[in-house]
Order: C-alpha cells, then sequence, then structure tokens
C-alpha cells in the first residue's frame, strides 16, 4: 500500500488512547485518523472512515470488542483489525483470530512491536505478538486443551458476558438477540462446562485467566 497508514484507536480509557496517539504521530507512516471509546462508536466510526487499520481493545462497556469486531467484520468483510488487549490468556487470541482479526497483541509489548504489528496488518498480514505467539506454541506442543474451547464463537461472546455479571436480558439486547435463545446458549454453555449456575460460570472464567483483574 502507499501513503500513510489511516488508523482508527478504540480504548474506553482516554489516556491509554493519547499514549498511542503520541507514539503513533511519531512515525512517518502512520497517521491516527479516528478515536473510539466504545464498541459501539467503533463500528459507527469505522463505517464513517474506512482505517487501513483499527487497534482495538477487548473489555470496553457495552457490546465489548470482540462483538464489535464481529459486527466490524460483518459490515467490511476485508477490515484490518488489530487486538491490543490486557488478556494474556490463550484463548483469546484464539477466538479473535478465529472471528476474523488480523493480529494479537499484549498491551505489555515494547512501542516497537505495536508500530510493526500495525505496519504488518496494514499489508494484510497477521501478527502474533511474541509473547502470545510463545504461549500458543507451547500450548500446541504440550497438547493443552482449555475447558473453554468447547464452546462456539457464540457461545464464548455470551460465555464472557454471564462471567462478568450481565444478565440474560441486558446481553440479549446487546448482541440483537432474543432472551428465550441467550437462555438457550446458557443452558448449552452450563452443561458444555458442568456448571450449574452464573457463578461457577463467572470461576470458570477466572480460574482460566480470561477475566482481568
Amino acid at each position: 500500500m502507499s501513503g500513510a497508514i489511516n488508523v482508527m484507536l478504540v480504548d474506553d480509557h482516554a489516556v491509554v488512547r493519547m499514549g498511542f496517539r503520541l507514539l503513533l504521530e511519531g512515525t512517518e507512516d502512520i497517521k491516527v485518523i479516528a478515536e473510539a471509546d466504545s464498541g459501539e462508536d467503533a463500528i459507527k466510526k469505522h463505517a464513517e472512515h474506512h482505517p487501513d487499520v483499527t487497534v482495538l481493545d477487548i473489555s470496553m462497556p457495552g457490546i465489548g470488542g470482540l462483538e464489535a469486531l464481529v459486527r466490524m467484520l460483518a459490515h467490511e468483510p476485508g477490515a484490518r483489525i488489530l487486538i491490543l488487549t490486557a488478556h494474556e490468556d490463550t484463548i483469546h487470541p484464539q477466538r479473535v483470530l478465529k472471528a476474523g482479526a488480523t493480529g494479537y497483541l499484549s498491551k505489555r509489548s515494547a512501542a516497537e512491536e505495536l508500530i510493526e504489528a500495525i505496519r504488518q496488518v496494514a499489508q494484510g498480514k497477521t501478527f502474533l505478538g511474541a509473547q502470545v505467539a510463545q504461549q500458543l506454541a507451547v500450548q500446541q506442543l504440550t497438547g493443552g486443551r482449555n475447558p473453554v474451547d468447547v464452546l462456539s464463537g457464540k457461545e464464548f461472546r455470551v460465555f464472557m458476558r454471564l462471567a462478568q455479571g450481565q444478565t440474560v436480558n441486558d446481553i440479549a439486547k446487546e448482541m440483537f438477540l432474543s432472551p428465550r435463545t441467550v437462555g438457550t446458549h446458557l443452558c448449552n454453555i452450563k452443561q458444555k462446562l458442568v456448571a450449574s449456575n452464573q457463578a461457577e460460570l463467572t470461576l470458570i472464567a477466572m480460574r482460566n485467566g480470561l477475566l482481568e483483574n
């Protein structure tokens, strides 16, 4: 691609966005053209600005980053989205890449790695942060499997909301589903994870590093 790489930053913390903007504006080939502070805002601004790369956090109020990722790709299948998050488990990277993200990077990564990630994602290349790539490689070599792997993509998104304490009605509203459909997902999730209630789902998420401290 020629010219500057147009980037949209999506994070619910204004100070974090400001830090990333200052970092990226120090380069010659990356330009921040838009910012969003929620998944809903990201979907709207993505449609307005069509950035070359969207740098997206997962954990945000409202629909969150994973749901925003799914909806942005539904509207624009070729969208290039780099997940930049505090999550350091191996489940989220697999889930977001399967959902269509082009890259995944931890917020603990060095500034240079973020810049390189944006450049590679802009070229359509899949980028995995070194730490995440190592964790995934170890898991693959040792044959490790997480219990949450049995969930489908939509079940995983419902599971994460339930683990965070959201109600069935709230989830139905945010995911554009009927409460009955969410209730069905809840029953399937509890059966697959051998959990009897929502509190146990939260415990499973915590044990597997899926909830930020």
